[in-house]
């Protein structure tokens, strides 16, 4: 199955449905289900941001499954839209590049420690029992 790891909080806020765009630089065309792993890595700025959320950040694990539903090229319209949401999820700020819709998320409870990768990746399942 595809995988994407990403740094705490992000991967937390997509896990509970908080984060429903990844910002990426890249056009992907895959529509279908992805695991969500959540690195080693932290963002200290964000964490800091979205404290009042008061979630668990485990590391080196695969926290959800979502589908993703669409990708949509960042522009000034959807820069204004995601600004207005006036939410410490989303930043404001100026974006480029493209917002990966993500639907259908579905938590994991996998106790398994696995190292992330950089971009896509994949992993059978049944590895992570």
């Amino acid at each position: 199955m595809r995988v994407i790891t990403l740094k705490q909080p992000w991967a937390s806020l997509v896990a509970n449905g908080l984060k429903v765009y990844e910002f990426r630089n890249m056009n992907y065309s895959y529509r279908g289900k992805i695991l969500i792993h959540a690195g080693k890595g932290i963002d200290k700025d964000a964490m800091d941001r979205v404290q009042e959320f008061n979630l668990d950040y485990p590391q080196s694990r695969i926290i959800a499954e979502v589908e993703i539903v669409d990708c949509i090229k960042v522009d000034t319209e959807f820069n204004k839209m995601i600004n207005k949401l006036n939410s410490p999820v989303y930043e404001v700020k100026e974006r480029t590049g493209y917002a990966w819709k993500l639907d259908n998320i579905k938590k994991l409870n996998i106790d398994k420690t696995i190292n992330g990768k950089q971009s896509i990746w994949y992993i059978d399942l049944d590895d992570c029992k």
